[in-house]
């Protein structure tokens, strides 16, 4: 008898704490909520709000906002450089013995007036226009508007990420919420059967251990509430925190999850996953990246062409004045070492390309052992809820017989408690598994990359 009141504890103990494991999330959170102000939210609601509020999102816009910038630069590399540049220099008196020779090759000719020269100012303008660059400037831009497309892409992905993350959270607290509701409605009635018990032994109807045994139910349906309490006030944290609301803001899930079904085939999931993935689509602009850099660095074999204009002014007072002296013309630049220098360089970026290829390879193996996983998790669920709504009436079912015979002194105390265990296992776990098919097919139209497009098109 003994063992099986521990087996009941034992049980009672491991159900709530698999139930709530994923509803705690991190342990950094704090385990109370000290404000009662309630916020009745859906899902569509939830999932917005966590966008809003996502500093991951954030942080994606600004490496967008930083790939656009290095775009432009790429383009601002056709424009003509302008450079200008001038001086006005302060001389100290200098000693000019300007001396000429004479008819007879002598050096006592008649000495020139020394030139007094203290100041001279001048200034430059130079602008140079490239013509031709080795396809440098060319390919640096088509690399740009690669890495460019994929940080918004990158940003694409991490809306999925956080959009799913939203729905599991959300859907955690409603399985949280669930899982109080049975539990209170269950201690109600076990409570009620200890009263039952307690006039019952008075009346000598009943042995004494059998009152303990109810007693002893209650108080484990007691301590479980407890637990579920702060585990449900753990997991309206971390929503609040996910969704930016204000601390101790409780909010009351409102949307029970919808019946979803996976619907497609996996062939046909697996194509849209080969349509819809953003990280996916990511790697490959990256790719096309770095087809490009390696076209940048094979620049280096050819010559860089470009016209040339200036202009040049000068004023020395008293020795020089320059006005009007314009240039033009073209340029040729030529690194004889390139020949052997830029070989290393085209390796490095070639190794580069490779690397980005074995990446979409493993991206696109992982998608796919992933998107098995989730189809036939969504399958499962699906499958689960029949299943446990049937185990809920034959629970039901069963309670309501042993109960009878209990009244009838048919069945024992021990078969009566053990048959209200089954009838609460078998109600938690179903409202467990259909917020757990939700969740599972929202991984699953994650995985596949169509999950934006879901809430996109909900009213």
């Amino acid at each position: 008898m003994k063992s099986i009141i521990l087996k009941r504890i034992l049980f009672l103990s491991l159900l709530f704490n698999g139930i709530f494991v994923q509803a705690q999330g991190p342990s950094m959170v704090s385990p109370q909520l000290l404000s009662k102000d309630s916020m009745p939210l859906g899902l569509t609601q939830a999932v917005e709000l966590g966008l809003q509020s996502s500093k991951q999102l954030r942080l994606a816009s600004a490496k967008i906002d930083e790939a656009n910038a290095l775009l432009q630069q790429a383009k601002d590399g056709r424009l003509p450089d302008a450079a200008v540049s001038g001086s006005a220099l302060w001389l100290a008196k200098p000693t000019i013995d300007m001396k000429t020779k004479g008819s007879n090759g002598s050096g006592n000719g008649n000495a020139q007036e020394p030139v007094n020269v203290n100041k001279a100012i001048y200034g430059m303008l130079n602008v140079s226009q490239p013509v031709f660059a080795g396809y440098r400037i060319k390919s640096g831009i088509e690399s740009a508007r690669f890495l460019s497309e994929a940080a918004k892409l990158d940003a694409a992905n991490d809306t999925d990420g956080i959009i799913q993350n939203t729905i599991a959270a959300y859907y955690n607290l409603y399985k949280a919420d669930a899982a109080i509701t049975v539990v209170e409605k269950n201690l109600e009635e076990s409570q009620e059967r200890v009263k039952d018990f307690r006039n019952m032994e008075k009346n000598g109807l009943l042995a004494r251990n059998d009152l303990l045994k109810a007693e002893l139910e209650a108080s484990n349906l007691q301590l479980a509430l407890l637990e579920a309490q702060k585990d449900r006030d753990l997991a309206n944290v971390n929503l609040d925190v996910q969704l930016g609301l204000p601390s101790g803001t409780i909010i009351k899930p409102i949307e029970k999850p919808a019946a979803l079904a996976a619907g497609k085939s996996l062939e046909e999931w697996e194509s849209l996953s080969l349509t819809h993935r953003k990280d996916v689509a990511a790697v490959r602009e990256r790719e096309k990246a770095s087809a490009s850099q390696i076209k940048q660095s094979k620049s280096d074999y050819y010559p860089s062409v470009s016209v040339t204009a200036g202009y040049f002014a000068a004023d020395i007072p008293g020795f020089l004045t320059i006005t009007n002296a314009v240039n033009a013309g073209a340029g040729i630049h030529y690194s004889i070492s390139s020949l052997w220098k830029t070989k290393s360089k085209v390796a490095a970026a070639e190794a580069r390309r490779q690397q980005v290829q074995v990446m979409g390879a493993q991206l696109n193996d992982q998608v796919r052992l992933q998107l098995n996983h989730d189809y036939q998790e969504a399958i499962l669920s699906g499958k689960k809820i029949a299943v446990l709504e049937q185990a809920v009436e034959q629970s039901n079912e069963n309670y309501r017989i042993v109960h009878n015979k209990f009244s009838n002194s048919l069945a024992t105390t021990t078969d009566l408690l053990d048959a209200n265990v089954a009838r609460l296992r078998a109600n938690l776990e179903y409202e467990m598994a259909k917020a757990d098919a939700a969740i599972s097919y929202y991984n699953l139209e994650r995985t596949a990359g169509v999950i934006t497009d879901h809430f996109r098109s909900t009213p």
